[in-house]
């Protein structure tokens, strides 16, 4: 027998569970449209409502947890009941689901809903003495607040038996989580960090250890080259064999860093550890027709889908050791299912999860069966890599519009064949029509609870139009429209006072009403709520308080500054000053100038460099003065100018990176954007890059949503103008700057060409490690570049 204290705990919650093994029949539309009928946002505002009309004997929000202990395991499986009732014919259990349906259409439950109030139901029959019990199904429709109630007496034999059975069925599951638990733990004994540790990593490895195993979140600001990634990965995977953690969700905005994640995983397997990872890749890159489009009239393996992908988990999960993107189309053509929803069950049997932070934070597409409200499928450690990246991210992904015009498309486009739909259509029209002329330009509006009523209503009527369209052209538009109007109204579920509504015109002068989010913190922190501990990490956390206050809703989170591990004496930093990137400066005079600059430093040794510039405009105008001062060694074949541009493909990009890399002996300029995909996330070491000139201090452009962040931070007491220009300007600054010196070896310059470098306000939110910047002018610089270089 194997020892109690022994046994894996195994947690998943009851929706997860009867979801997983209940489910059948075609895939449509993905995972989450309009056939998946619970409104989930929406749906909680509805319960509350419902719940406070109950009365006295009624108790909501039950929390319900069952420990089913085996020989090898101990499934814990735990949920909450909406409403638990006692009157004088017993007990009742009850679950609501609001939907945009029309609910007096309804013959029946659906069977996943009823099968989880069934779960609550024995779950409270094997706590208390009762001999019989009532599930109670709970539909409402989200606009007319109309319920529907479908109620069943169940024996205590009978669901239990039921109940039993659903359990055993799991059986073959839990097993293979514990024997790989159990592979990974003993794997651990004799890991070690598989590096020599550089100046501060050991320091930030305890400090990330420290805060998962105290259940804390911790923001880290660590140099470029210090080796954040490992001395996170490390740790967290440390955690996990210790019982501190169920996964690891390594969170990231580009696909460069989820390389870099992939890396360290790798690194760690080949001394020996052995776990379970998995690449997330976008449904795009993955699906195997044409046109992403999940219907099974138009994709075979849409058809029956669900019928098969849990024999393909199966398999892949006790035939693979690898879980990449090739493995995963192959077992999805050998059992005729879609590749993206057969890597999303993966997740549930993996030890790290490597992806983008929507599938974390993104209320439209974020994992559910980990991250929705309530979750209870573990203590997930969260991994939040270049987190200065969430801030803009977050606004974004919280954020949602609706559009006059695309609503008028939509109404032109059923006319005739749907007029439940056009007469719904007409009214939202009208109304944003009536917000239009309101609006004289961007305008802050206080409320809009006539045109959310309005949407609502067009979702329901959408709902039952969208089971009637076989048109494909016909019904991909109005897929497209529904989905934008599902995000609406889920965002408006959202709205307090870290929102901004607004009304404003696109750049083709369409009218929008959005819903701004200008703080995301707190929408973030509810996601991170469900994992153990979270951890953000980047090289440009500064200021620190800021970034707290845009990511985290806690007051008790960790932060850690690690000084950069690389001798000063290997750099020079120096900032131009008789240059600026002002628009009032910005003639053929001062483009030039700053060519010069350019020119004397590729002039001062001859190597890569990296130049980055506010804009592509700026950066066709500064190339033109380039080529002229540097036609020499352009035409004699010495250097060679490489320019990013705003469409580049992947091979562009990777042909642009490797022009870098390889040994030759010929010269490298790269003209770059701040803050775009080569201003972080690359790495270029020794030759391969040795200095970086930055043009400008990043201020964003003046823009409507910029104007109204400034206002919004000024009106509660901040300083509008750091928050909406002058931190996201110095980020891609530090960023860019972060191109250069990466490891004990390297040596290289930094140029920071702009004469606001200078002023107090910047200087202050420079790392400690530039206290040493200088200052220089075209009169100096190049004496300066020589007498480096002859130093080093």
């Amino acid at each position: 027998m194997v020892e109690q204290m022994e046994k894996r705990e195994i947690r998943i919650s009851v929706r997860t569970l009867v979801e997983f093994l209940l489910r059948s029949g075609d895939l449509k539309g993905g995972s989450s449209t309009w056939r998946d009928k619970e409104a989930m946002q929406k749906g909680s505002r509805i319960h509350r409502k419902i719940q406070k009309k109950m009365g006295s004997g009624y108790r909501a929000e039950v929390s319900l947890k069952h420990r089913m202990e085996r020989e090898e395991y101990v499934l814990v499986l735990e949920g909450r009941a909406d409403g638990v009732q006692t009157d004088e014919e017993g007990i009742l259990i009850d679950e609501i689901k609001g939907v945009y349906a029309d609910v007096r259409e309804l013959q029946e439950p659906y069977p996943v809903h009823l099968a989880q109030a069934k779960c609550y139901g024995a779950i409270y029959l094997l706590q208390h003495s009762e001999s019989k019990i009532r599930i109670q199904m709970t539909y409402c429709q989200m606009e007319t607040e109309e319920i529907r109630r479908f109620v069943q007496l169940y024996q205590r034999e009978e669901l239990e038996q039921w109940f039993e059975e659903l359990l055993d069925s799991y059986h073959c599951w839990a097993l293979l989580q514990v024997f790989s638990r159990k592979e990974r733990n003993a794997s651990m004994q004799a890991l070690e960090f598989p590096f020599p540790y550089r100046a501060g990593q050991q320091q930030l490895v305890g400090d990330i250890y420290r805060t998962i195993l105290r259940k804390k979140q911790l923001f880290v600001q660590a140099p470029t080259g210090v080796g954040k990634t490992m001395s996170a990965v490390y740790p967290a995977v440390r955690a996990l064999g210790e019982g501190l953690g169920e996964r690891i969700f390594y969170l990231t905005a580009k696909t460069i860093t989820r390389t870099v994640a992939e890396e360290a995983f790798s690194i760690l397997k080949t001394r020996g550890l052995k776990i379970r990872n998995i690449t997330l890749t976008a449904k795009e890159k993955l699906c195997v027709c044409e046109e992403v489009e999940c219907d099974p009239e138009v994709c075979p393996r849409a058809k029956g889908h669900y019928d098969r992908v849990n024999e393909a988990l199966y398999r892949m999960l006790t035939e693979q050791d690898r879980y990449d993107r090739e493995t995963i189309l192959n077992y999805s053509e050998q059992f005729s299912v879609c590749p993206h929803e057969l890597q999303l069950d993966l997740t549930l049997f993996m030890d790290a999860v490597i992806c983008d932070y929507n599938y974390a934070f993104d209320p439209t597409v974020r994992l559910k069966r980990f991250f929705s409200e309530g979750s209870t499928a573990g203590e997930n450690i969260f991994l939040i890599d270049e987190a200065h990246n969430l801030v803009e991210r977050g606004r974004e992904m919280f954020s949602a519009s609706l559009v006059k015009e695309e609503v008028l498309a939509v109404k032109r486009r059923v006319k005739g064949l749907f007029p439940k739909v056009e007469k719904a259509l007409e009214r939202v029209n009208r109304i944003l029509l009536a917000y239009k002329r309101q609006c004289d330009g961007t305008t802050e509006l206080e409320h809009i609870g006539d045109l959310i009523l309005a949407a609502m209503n067009l979702a329901g009527v959408m709902d039952e139009m969208m089971g009637e369209v076989k048109d494909g052209l016909l019904r991909k538009e109005l897929l497209e429209f529904y989905f934008s109007l599902h995000s609406f109204l889920g965002i408006a579920d959202l709205l307090d006072d870290r929102y901004v509504i607004y009304g404003g015109y696109l750049t083709g002068g369409d009218f929008m009403i959005r819903l701004f989010c200008v703080n995301p913190a707190g929408n973030l922190q509810k996601c991170m709520d469900t994992c153990r501990s979270t951890i953000l990490f980047s090289a440009t956390l500064l200021p620190v308080r800021y970034y707290q206050k845009m990511l985290s809703g806690r007051e008790d989170d960790y932060a850690v500054y690690i000084p950069s591990p690389f001798p000063m004496e290997n750099r020079l930093l120096t900032i131009g000053t008789d240059v600026s990137s002002r628009y009032t400066r910005r003639t053929p005079e001062e483009f030039r100038r700053i060519a010069s600059y350019i020119e004397k430093t590729f002039r001062a040794r001859m190597g890569n460099y990296l130049v980055f510039f506010p804009s592509y405009a700026m950066l066709e105008a500064v190339k033109e003065a380039a080529q002229e001062l540097l036609q020499d060694v352009l035409d004699s074949g010495a250097l060679a100018l490489y320019c990013q541009h705003s469409s580049m493909t992947e091979q562009e990009r990777e042909e642009f990176l490797q022009a870098f890399s390889e040994e030759k002996d010929q010269g490298c300029l790269g003209f770059c954007v701040m803050g775009g995909i080569f201003g972080e996330g690359i790495d270029l070491t020794g030759e391969s890059l040795i200095g970086v000139i930055v043009v400008g201090p990043g201020i964003p452009q003046i823009g409507e949503e910029r104007e109204l962040l400034k206002k919004y931070y000024d009106r509660e007491g901040s300083n509008g103008y750091d928050i909406a220009y002058r931190f996201p300007g110095i980020n891609k600054v530090l960023q860019a700057a972060g191109r250069v010196i990466r490891t004990q070896e390297d040596k290289g310059v930094i140029l920071l060409l702009d004469d606001r470098f200078r002023n107090t306000d910047t200087r202050s939110l420079f790392p400690a490690e530039w206290w040493d910047c200088s200052v220089s002018t075209l009169g100096n610089i190049e004496n300066r570049l020589l007498e480096f270089w002859k130093k080093v």
